[in-house]
């Protein structure tokens, strides 16, 4: 429950019209918003939830709104609940800022170009068999839906992990101000978003940003680039996770794919685990030891780390594989970037040979659509595209957008 007082005293609101004293969650959204809940009009590029307050208050217990909003429109809501502040997401960000400021369990921040999803689920899976988590929902990882999943705290929480994503630099700053992590994930470093940043090392920079507020970091050891940018930053406790790098001090072994997923055994300080998990792809390994290198660093043991990563099924739209009618589809169909693409079609590749064996047709068939948010590199990035689908053998391509065009114009020439 969320107590009045406390959301004045965090936002420095004022409460205009008197009604409930506590709530039971926040909400942003009318038309799901529940009965007891706080609605917070927050205002977008394209909408402007002040014109759903009163449409919101006949279910809800009260709501948060602008100042401006508030001289005019309070004078029909008497019974609900009315607090008014400057600015709506300032306030919800104020919000959780004050839950975490109260909060003394772990705070695991999840940053990186690709696998921040499945690693942040990954992670919670595993610190579920110890803690009660609290865990950003589906993909809010901006500036509104991480605030907003934090105010779901309650007084049995013990730990939280949060996935932070940006656009820009800046982002995981303006985030890292509001959520204070102890302890950093990041996956890899690559081309996500790349047109806000210019560069890869601008894209390092940005993910970055959350070094000076934490106090350990658990880092993908097989990523040269993202290593050499936190030498530079950080000398606190790293934890290095691979495949590759045998230094590393989490790493994965005697790898197999299957249909049903994937086996391979875990070493980490001396000890080792087989590990037996629904997930498929070279690049879920990766997701799965980082979220191992994560909870092994708070503590967790190898025995619980094993039984939270074979517990976890997946994240939809995220190469979810399914089969009809006597066909493979690897559905991965959230995002896309150059990094992400080229691993999902590498995986598209291994299934496929590994099926050339058996009776019938075996063809592989990717239909791919555009890579966005480029910039100047769209171009060479869908050519480069094509030329690595050209050189895995992969059958026919179908590109949808004008983009993928690029790849489709050298696919079959290299």
């Amino acid at each position: 429950m969320l107590e009045i007082a406390d959301i004045l005293e965090a936002t420095h609101g004022v409460l205009v019209s008197e009604g409930a004293n506590k709530f039971s969650g926040i909400s942003i959204d009318s038309r799901t918003v529940k009965k007891g809940e706080l609605f917070v009009a927050l205002k977008g590029e394209r909408f402007d939830g002040h014109d759903f307050v009163h449409a919101s208050l006949r279910t809800c217990a009260g709501a948060l709104v602008s100042r401006a909003w508030a001289r005019d429109g309070v004078s029909s809501l008497e019974g609900k609940a009315i607090i008014a502040v400057e600015n709506p997401l300032s306030a919800l960000q104020d919000v959780a800022r004050s839950i975490r400021n109260k909060f003394r369990g772990p705070v695991i921040a999840v940053v990186g170009s690709n696998g921040k999803t499945t690693t942040k689920e990954l992670i919670s899976s595993i610190l579920g068999t110890t803690f009660n988590v609290l865990k950003t929902e589906g993909n809010l990882n901006n500036h509104v839906g991480m605030p907003l999943s934090m105010t779901k705290a309650v007084p049995e929480t013990e730990a939280m992990v949060l996935e932070m994503g940006t656009n820009r630099p800046g982002d995981v700053d303006q985030l890292c101000r509001i959520a204070f992590p102890d302890t950093a994930v990041i996956t890899n470093i690559g081309y996500e978003h790349i047109e806000g940043f210019g560069s890869l090392e601008a894209v390092r920079d940005a993910e970055l940003e959350i070094i000076p507020y934490v106090n350990k970091v658990v880092l993908n050891g097989d990523d040269n680039f993202l290593a050499g940018g936190i030498s530079l930053k950080f000398t606190g406790p790293v934890v290095t996770f691979g495949i590759e790098n045998n230094e590393c001090d989490v790493t994965a072994r005697d790898i197999f794919f299957d249909e049903t997923g994937s086996r391979f055994a875990i070493d980490i300080s001396g000890k080792s685990a087989s590990v037996d998990s629904r997930l498929s792809g070279r690049f879920n390994i990766y997701n799965s030891l980082a979220a191992c290198a994560a909870a092994h660093s708070i503590g967790i043991d190898l025995d619980k780390i094993k039984k939270g990563l074979e517990a976890f099924g997946g994240v939809g739209m995220r190469f979810e594989i399914r089969r009809v009618g006597g066909i493979t589809y690897l559905f991965d169909a959230y995002n896309a970037n150059p990094s992400s693409m080229k691993a999902s079609i590498r995986e598209l590749s291994r299934i496929a040979r590994g099926n050339a064996e058996k009776p019938g047709n075996i063809r592989a068939i990717a239909v791919l659509g555009d890579m966005l948010e480029l910039g100047d590199y769209g171009k060479a990035a869908h050519e480069e595209l094509g030329r690595l689908l050209s050189e895995l053998g992969i059958d026919l391509l179908i590109g949808a957008g004008p983009l993928m065009t690029g790849a489709v114009s050298v696919f079959g020439l290299s």
